[in-house]
């Protein structure tokens, strides 16, 4: 008898997954950085992006690390930009070397206002907010680009309708998908979905989702950025600071039940903000069923 053939089949991941890590500033976090990279990569995301600095001030370590993604990965790298700290002509010159280095995706961001100003003055000879980077990044290639999104209204803007019609202006303007700022009321994201929805933003919008490793930084990072942290959240983590073990898992069940979620209310994927950590990223990715790919031997008839 033949001896039976045997094929490789694939299973087919059940979403979309990014993930998001930050420029290290010393030698002992870029190895953690890497290891993170290392662990995540078998997860095979849409893509890893990369954060710029409030004020530009890790630019050279924001292409290091892109470069060295793609030299040395096959993920696609894709780097954040944004408007504070240089002008159109320098923004324009970096789009155009990330082109050059093969890379078509690019995170279009305002900024946040450099280290020790607490408002975001534009400068007269850059582009003012995120909306004109689209169109300047546009105007030197085909750029895939990615915005950024507020469930709960981004705190500079006057109203919610204000906060909308902006993010629509930047789809209209060429953006191919919003991810949002982090969230822990999955009412906030669907709500505001339909609303986009509902006013002809037509691009996918991808909850970004914030594991928890440390529930101090986060209300720190909340804060800033106008995210609510639920009184029940607050609870799960009371009594925890020097309890790290059972912080991960609670962290890891608040994570899983919301992606749970969103996964049945028909979320197109999920924006990870890893803060270059890949134990909680990497048990949510499991429990969702974004696994690393197995290759099954199925016997087939001679």
């Amino acid at each position: 008898m033949s001896a039976a053939a045997e094929t490789t089949v694939k299973s087919p991941r059940p979403l979309p997954v990014s993930f998001e890590f930050f420029p290290p500033k010393t030698e002992k976090m870029e190895q953690a950085l890497w290891r993170s990279i290392d662990r995540l990569k078998v997860l095979q995301p849409d893509f890893v992006s990369v954060t710029y600095g409030a004020d530009g001030s890790t630019r050279e370590r924001t292409h290091r690390i892109v470069k060295r993604i793609l030299d040395e990965t096959a993920l696609t790298a894709v780097p954040h930009l944004t408007c504070v700290g240089a002008s159109r002509a320098e923004i324009d010159a970096i789009a155009r070397g990330y082109w050059d280095d093969g890379i078509r995706h690019i995170v279009a961001l305002r900024g946040d206002p450099p280290q020790g100003e607490r408002e975001y003055r534009p400068r007269t000879d850059g582009y003012a907010y995120a909306l004109d980077l689209v169109h300047g990044l546009n105007a030197v290639a085909d750029f895939d680009i990615s915005v950024a999104c507020y469930p709960e209204v981004h705190p500079a803007a006057p109203s919610a309708a204000f906060d909308l019609d902006y993010l629509k202006r930047k789809v209209d303007a060429g953006a191919s998908r919003a991810i949002t700022q982090f969230f822990f009321d999955n009412d906030d994201y669907l709500r505001f979905r339909d609303r986009a929805a509902a006013a002809g933003v037509n691009v996918p919008i991808v909850p970004g989702i914030m594991p928890v490793t440390n529930f101090t930084q986060l209300r720190r990072f909340a804060a800033g950025c106008g995210a609510t942290v639920p009184a029940w959240m607050a609870e799960r983590f009371a009594g925890l600071e020097d309890d790290p073990e059972t912080r991960k898992l609670i962290a890891a069940s608040i994570a899983i039940e919301q992606v749970e979620q969103l996964r049945r209310e028909g979320a197109p994927g999920f924006h990870f903000y890893t803060l270059n950590r890949a134990e909680l990223t990497f048990a949510i990715c499991h429990a969702i069923g974004v696994r690393e790919p197995a290759a099954t031997a199925v016997e087939a008839s001679p």
